[in-house]
């Protein structure tokens, strides 16, 4: 069952996305990887910038987690993870429509460029990679992360929107 995360689910939000983002241990470029994925500070800071989690849950378990977060005229996807134990099952898809369906804005996620299983699972649910050019427009435009990251990222844009995001 699919819900709005609420602050109680917060460390149990946090042990999802650090369980499931070990997956990117030795494959995104070292400086960019720490351990834990993301502490709890981390995680209040995305609260409360306005990143809203929605949850599925089995028996009363969150198994997986996906943020939104609205920005000027668009959602960005952020922080999107199902446990290792519960993936390729059909969570993450759930949560993605779920999301897709909760919003009449162009949806953009951004993801680690050697994440290759991430950018597959966006392309097979509609979603087209942007070039390296219009990748750092929109990390510049709608996300505030450094030079660094904007190097080793890239960007989707959902399905339905025709053109690149203005």
């Amino acid at each position: 069952m699919i819900s709005r995360c609420v602050a109680a689910d917060a460390q149990r939000i946090l042990e999802v996305i650090n369980s499931a983002a070990i997956a990117y241990r030795d494959v995104i470029p070292n400086d960019c990887w720490h351990d834990p994925y993301m502490s709890i500070d981390e995680l209040h800071s995305e609260l409360e910038s306005g990143v809203v989690f929605i949850g599925h849950r089995e028996e009363g378990r969150l198994m997986g987690v996906m943020g939104s977060q609205d920005v000027d005229h668009v959602t960005l996807i952020r922080h999107a993870y199902v446990l290792p134990e519960a993936q390729g099952m059909g969570l993450g898809h759930s949560l993605l429509s779920d999301l897709l369906a909760a919003t009449t804005r162009p949806v953009l996620v951004g993801t680690w460029s050697s994440a290759t299983w991430a950018i597959r699972f966006y392309e097979r649910n509609g979603f087209t990679l942007t070039s390296t050019h219009e990748t750092r427009r929109l990390l510049g435009c709608y996300w505030s992360v450094n030079e660094r990251q904007m190097e080793v990222s890239s960007v989707l844009i959902g399905p339905g929107v025709a053109s690149p995001v203005e």
